[in-house]
């Protein structure tokens, strides 16, 4: 397996940082909270990123899978929950999110800032993936760059924003270079309904964008 984030994963925490403060962590917790998740819960997180997320979910009590292709993701990690206090549960999958089969299996799967490395039509093979994994009557979660609105101008912004973003993992991980996907939208045209949205700012700037949509019962 390809580890892309090889050279850039050392660096992941402080790029977040720099880039979007806060923002990018609260965005990725936004629906780890009590109101969505509940002791007990299976929770499946495609990405390991920084790891706080993982982290949250298991905090609220969920019984939390984390999937990811990179080892050096995954060693980040769990070297967080090594300097966490309490005892997780959390359970490391070293593999292809599309070999990844659980299907039906859980109560909330989360996608934050994940799918926008992939061109459109392999992201949307991958957010079908997902959803599947989502139980009937399940919660699936995607926090990421906020799609464009406003004014010509704020529009251009955040598109400057995001795309200065991409360029630099274009390079660094050869992430994919594309148009600020519309979440709340391809997740409605996949059978989901949204029942909540979060959105985080920053630089004064609606940045980033938490979108909850439950799959049919």
């Amino acid at each position: 397996m390809t580890d892309k984030y090889k050279y850039i994963g050392p660096l992941y925490d402080f790029l977040s940082t720099i880039y979007g403060g806060e923002a990018i962590h609260n965005c990725k917790r936004a629906m780890l909270t009590p109101d969505h998740i509940k002791p007990g819960d299976k929770v499946l997180i495609a990405g390991a990123g920084h790891g706080k997320d993982a982290i949250r979910a298991a905090e609220v009590g969920a019984d939390v899978t984390v999937v990811d292709i990179s080892e050096t993701m995954l060693k980040k990690l769990e070297a967080g929950f090594q300097q966490h206090p309490g005892n997780l549960k959390v359970r490391v999958v070293h593999a292809d999110v599309l070999k990844f089969e659980e299907f039906d299996t859980y109560d909330l799967v989360t996608a934050n800032f994940f799918l926008n490395v992939f061109h459109k039509d392999f992201m949307l093979k991958l957010m079908k993936h997902l959803i599947r994994c989502v139980k009937p009557g399940g919660k699936f979660v995607v926090g990421d760059f906020s799609y464009p609105k406003g004014n010509a101008l704020q529009r251009g912004m955040q598109n400057f924003y995001w795309y200065t973003a991409a360029i630099i993992f274009y390079f660094a991980s050869d992430n994919a270079v594309h148009e600020i996907y519309n979440y709340p939208e391809l997740m409605q045209q996949e059978g989901l309904t949204i029942t909540d949205t979060r959105r985080y700012s920053y630089l004064g700037m609606d940045c980033y964008t938490s979108v909850l949509g439950v799959k049919k019962a």
